[in-house]
């Protein structure tokens, strides 16, 4: 820069500036560990507030204290130590947000994780943002295809809802979250995975798994990797959630998976004993159903003046061989709209996706399914309930009478119609084309080796065929009994 310039911008400056009074907060960190610091001084912090350390660490106040409070560490240097100096920043929690966002790998603080440069951040949303207000809420009545035959057909999820995954470890859960995210491929859905605290393994495996399905295109991941500080974990699901809130409020459709909640949970307990908050049942503290709650809520389907945008949950929760009667999965399952079970003994048997009907429950869900689809999948989802409850007397050898053994037949066939491998979620007009098969009868002589070919034969037509769901039962029929019999030929 030119000498002149120079000399006439600082005249500028000192022309604009003004004595006067100015009185600046100072604290001194007291004591750091854990990922947990504590600081004296600064009473005029404010909950949830950012914190600039001396050394160049920045927290997050956490705790308010009488003589001092507690922080939570969102970067860490190996300078920080008891004395260091702490500074208010008057700012909130916030990262940067929109389209720039899609494809990319971030941490909860907005920070790239994939290696490329860092997103724009002229664009930014608070991570503790209020849930929006009930008079900008709509019903419920959009449907949003999962791709799996069981819940597209019997626990239907809608666009706004917020539908709980949950099951012991190693069942399919992520599996069928990955496959409900693959699934929205030319949907105009824009997805956010979050995962928190998994290996860095599993996260990259993940990334490029979604990478070779196409599903980056229109997918963030926020991940906090299980070596992360405690604070990132905590702050994973919001981040996710404010991602998604941007384009939901742009009228946008999203969907957030979070991945998983039980770790969440836990690591929030961490960081509350840690700064000696009163633990209560299961020594979580006493707000953890506020920490979920508020959280979900953000969740909905926004009204047509508000933009009409939704957002749908898909929180992951597991259990310990079944419990679902525990402290973390019951609150989940009081603050969600249902839930997708997954039993370790359907899995166990071979039965893929092992999702226990009896168990699973979507409470709202069937206000956004197609009335074609409900129609079809209710006489179906009773022959199946049916023949569960008679399956357990052919447990013990015992005679059935004829109309009984029949029911059985169907339902060893239907139990085979529903097994689905991963990684190939299905178009809902599949569905309505084996449940309009199956309530026909169509199915009853078939045996259960044929009835993978005849399915990816149905499948192939489909490809080529205009058939959709506001066609009438008939030319469904007459469509189906052809590539059925066409099936059965080849």
């Amino acid at each position: 820069m030119p000498r002149n310039s120079l000399l006439s911008g600082q005249a500028a400056w000192l022309d604009t500036y003004r004595l006067g009074l100015r009185v600046v907060e100072q604290g001194r960190v007291r004591s750091v560990g854990d990922g947990i610091v504590w600081i004296e001084g600064l009473p005029s912090a404010a909950m949830e507030e950012i914190l600039w350390l001396e050394d160049g660490s920045r927290a997050l106040v956490f705790h308010l204290g009488k003589d001092r409070l507690g922080g939570i560490l969102l970067t860490q240097t190996t300078r920080l130590t008891a004395g260091t100096i702490a500074h208010l920043s008057g700012q909130r929690l916030s990262l940067p947000v929109g389209d720039q966002c899609v494809g990319r790998v971030i941490n909860p603080l907005g920070d790239p994780f994939d290696g490329q440069p860092p997103a724009d951040s002229s664009n930014r949303r608070e991570l503790f943002a209020p849930s929006p207000p009930i008079l900008a809420r709509d019903f419920v009545h959009r449907p949003l295809y999962t791709g799996s035959k069981v819940v597209d057909t019997l626990i239907p999820v809608a666009k706004g809802q917020r539908q709980l995954i949950i099951g012991d470890n190693g069942v399919g859960k992520r599996a069928f979250a990955l496959d409900t995210i693959i699934n929205q491929r030319g949907n105009s859905v824009r997805c956010v995975y979050v995962s928190i605290g998994q290996k860095r393994a599993s996260i990259v495996n993940t990334i490029e798994m979604l990478r070779e399905y196409g599903a980056m295109a229109y997918t963030a991941v926020v991940a906090a990797e299980a070596t992360a500080l405690p604070g990132l974990k905590y702050l994973a699901p919001f981040a996710g959630c404010a991602l998604a809130e941007e384009w939901m409020w742009k009228g946008h459709d999203t969907l957030v998976v979070y991945d998983d909640l039980t770790t969440h949970a836990q690591t929030y307990r961490e960081l509350s004993l840690l700064l000696r908050r009163p633990p209560g049942r299961e020594a979580y503290p006493g707000d953890i159903f506020f920490l979920h709650s508020r959280l979900l809520e953000r969740s909905t389907c926004l009204a047509p003046s508000m933009g009409g945008g939704s957002m749908t949950a898909l929180p992951v929760v597991e259990t310990t061989q079944g419990e679902i009667a525990a402290y973390i999965p019951t609150n989940l399952i009081s603050i969600t709209d249902g839930q997708i079970y997954f039993d370790a003994r359907l899995y166990a048997a071979g039965a893929i996706p092992a999702i226990d009907v009896t168990k699973s429950v979507s409470r709202i869900g069937g206000k956004g399914q197609h009335p074609r689809i409900k129609d079809q999948a209710g006489r179906m989802k009773l022959d199946f309930l049916q023949f569960l409850e008679l399956e357990v007397f052919t447990r013990f050898g015992a005679k059935v009478e004829a109309t009984m053994a029949t029911k059985i037949k169907r339902g060893h066939v239907l139990r085979e119609l529903l097994k689905q491998e991963r990684l190939s979620p299905l178009p809902i007009e599949f569905q309505l084309a084996w449940l309009t098969a199956f309530n026909r009868g169509l199915f009853d002589d078939v045996s259960p080796e044929q009835i993978g070919p005849v399915l990816k034969h149905i499948a192939s037509r489909l490809a080529t065929n205009r058939l959709t769901l506001d066609h009438r039962d008939e030319q469904w029929a007459e469509a189906v009994t052809t590539w059925l019999k066409e099936g059965f030929a080849a």
